[in-house]
């Protein structure tokens, strides 16, 4: 009875010193994260980083990432419906109907008889950052095909995980003739995030399939109230396996093996509305430097994809290069301008053409 009290008292001293221990190490973490430099130090491509980073910039203010979005349950966040000719990014304008579709144009759910109708997914480079409306390469299009109606679905900061989910809730009620990706390599990273410009849904590949992870996303204001109650220890222990699964080259192959179930699953859902899936390689920021056409490591990803897949790909980068070889320069840091957009579109409508999923 005697031993067994002390037992006791040396289980409950042990669990009241490891409890001591984690405490005083979570105050020390929570001291290190509420400095901008230390995060700044540490911060990795992971939804730790990226939550403290949200939490630092926006505090109790209720906008997501710009004032020009809102919060979605099922994507996280949104382009605001009904933005009639916002002054945006130094006196671009900015609109949206009344379905979150940038532009003004309303869009009946069938399409016009003899019209190509054109579902266009993306992130900012798709959404048009830093230009107008009729000036994205998808307005663009709809310029220099007759009969084509192109709805730009792009969203910034998007992964493909919510390209996907747009595309399954939005995309295809408009019974596409083709569903075009604008292939971004920036964005295979945020396939593995459960928090980017805000929170998020993400796929898990779990024996070959693809499992919905964090929906519905918490609202803003929830996210802000659980703060203190989430805890800064773990948050720097996963920003530390961040870096070390990318030292490993572990985060690399499993963001390739994910990316490539979503764009599967991409392909699969339009065809079975109707459409016809094609993927575009839009070469951005480093891709854009002149020189020779030797495929950068995730270029060679998406053209591998495609070699092995029966899905139409069009490679944007030559059509670039060629461009910026003729005395053209190109933006190699941020996002495209006017002309890049056009560029992207003319590439796109001879593209599309030439593997018949544009009339000649």
């Amino acid at each position: 009875m005697v031993a067994s009290g002390r037992t006791l008292r040396s289980a409950i001293t042990g669990l009241l010193y490891v409890a001591g221990v984690l405490a005083f190490f979570e105050g020390v973490a929570r001291v290190a994260a509420s400095s901008e430099a230390f995060l700044r130090r540490v911060a990795a491509e992971d939804d730790s980083s990226a939550r403290l980073r949200w939490l630092k910039s926006r505090e109790r203010r209720s906008h997501v990432a710009y004032f020009f979005d809102e919060y979605h349950r099922t994507r996280g966040w949104a382009l605001k419906p009904g933005l009639a000719d916002l002054r945006v990014f130094g006196g671009k304008r900015l609109s949206s109907n009344s379905r979150g579709i940038r532009g003004e144009a309303e869009h009946a759910i069938e399409a016009g008889p003899g019209r190509t109708r054109i579902v266009v997914l993306g992130d900012s480079f798709t959404f048009g950052e830093e230009v107008s409306d009729d000036e994205t390469y998808a307005s663009r299009i709809e310029s220099l095909v007759p009969g084509a109606e192109v709805l730009n679905l792009g969203v910034h900061g998007y992964g493909h995980d919510q390209m996907l989910i747009y595309l399954r809730e939005e995309g295809l009620r408009y019974r596409p003739d083709v569903v075009l990706l604008g292939f971004v390599h920036i964005d295979m990273p945020r396939n593995l995030l459960a928090f980017r410009d805000y929170a998020k849904p993400r796929f898990e590949l779990v024996r070959g399939r693809l499992e919905l992870r964090g929906s519905p996303v918490p609202d803003p204001q929830a996210m802000i109230d659980g703060e203190p109650w989430r805890s800064k220890l773990l948050d720097l222990l996963r920003m530390l396996r961040a870096r070390l699964e990318e030292r490993s080259g572990a985060r690399e192959r499993r963001m390739r093996a994910v990316t490539a179930a979503i764009l599967d699953e991409m392909a699969l859902a339009a065809s079975a509305g109707g459409a016809r899936p094609a993927f575009a390689y839009l070469p951005v920021e480093e891709e854009l430097e002149q020189g020779d056409l030797t495929p950068t490591d995730r270029q060679r990803f998406f053209l591998e994809y495609c070699r092995t897949r029966r899905v139409s790909c069009l490679d944007l980068r030559p059509a670039f290069l060629a461009h910026a070889k003729g005395g053209r320069s190109l933006p190699i840091r941020g996002h495209w301008g006017s002309a890049e957009h056009r560029l992207a579109a003319e590439a796109l409508r001879d593209g599309l053409r030439e593997q018949g999923l544009l009339p000649p």
